[in-house]
């Protein structure tokens, strides 16, 4: 399996690797920092050069534990030396939403106690759905300004990665309504947001709240009688 670099340093922008598997326009390295989509997150994007000649990288993804990346083209073989370029502005964003997603995650379940029923991302903007029996305009300018004041207070944010069972000690440690982690997981990566949040995740997130800049709701909805969804985009 890969070295997950990303899961190390998510503002790593540029490694070196071996291809370990070719498949039609899909490859395998022995490291990589291209996140795989996976968490509701979309997975990066970038380059991988070999020897000058550049294959563009539109997707990440895992497969039976192997994470595998498309280039536009084939033409890379096993045991190739790449170097890989992750688009910086891409996952930057992403980083900027995922943790943004933390902060309105982490001041609903401290303030409101209703836990994540679904959500997803993409670049600058994301949703959120939540066990709450009413959302009113009210309520949503009051969130807005709670999520504000987590930003602008420059909380600490970080991962560490702890044994199954040492993991699953932490009061909470599942934020979503089911419990989306396998039996077969014996290490759990956790991201915390000092004095905010703490939950599993496998996302890339930025060092501190102060970077995720400005939070808009800017829509909500009710999708069911208990599930109310929340709608937010990063200003710039």
């Amino acid at each position: 399996m890969a070295e997950k670099l990303y899961h190390v340093d998510s503002y790593l922008r540029e490694f070196d690797a071996v291809v370990t598997a070719v498949s039609e326009s899909w490859v395998t390295l022995d490291r990589t920092a291209f996140y795989p989509r996976g968490g509701g997150q979309p997975s990066d994007q970038g380059q991988i050069i070999r020897d000058g000649e550049s294959f563009a990288v539109a997707q990440v993804k895992t497969q039976e534990g192997e994470i595998w990346h498309a280039v536009d083209r084939k033409g890379l073989r096993e045991a190739d030396g790449i170097v890989g370029k992750v688009d910086w502005q891409h996952r930057y964003e992403l980083m900027r939403t995922h943790t943004a997603m933390h902060i309105l995650c982490g001041v609903i379940w401290r303030d409101y106690g209703a836990s994540v029923t679904g959500g997803n991302m993409t670049p600058g903007r994301g949703r959120m759905d939540f066990e709450f029996e009413r959302m009113q305009r009210e309520l949503v300018e009051e969130i807005e300004e709670k999520i504000n004041s987590e930003v602008e207070a420059a909380r600490p944010v970080t991962a560490d990665v702890l044994p199954r069972e040492e993991a699953f000690q932490i009061p909470d440690l599942i934020r979503t309504k089911v419990n989306l982690l396998p039996e077969g997981i014996q290490e759990v990566r956790v991201v915390e947001i000092d004095g905010l949040d703490l939950q599993a995740d496998g996302g890339t997130h930025v060092a501190n709240t102060s970077e995720v800049g400005r939070i808009r709701i800017v829509d909500y909805k009710s999708k069911g009688r208990i599930n109310k969804r929340l709608v937010v985009e990063l200003e710039d």
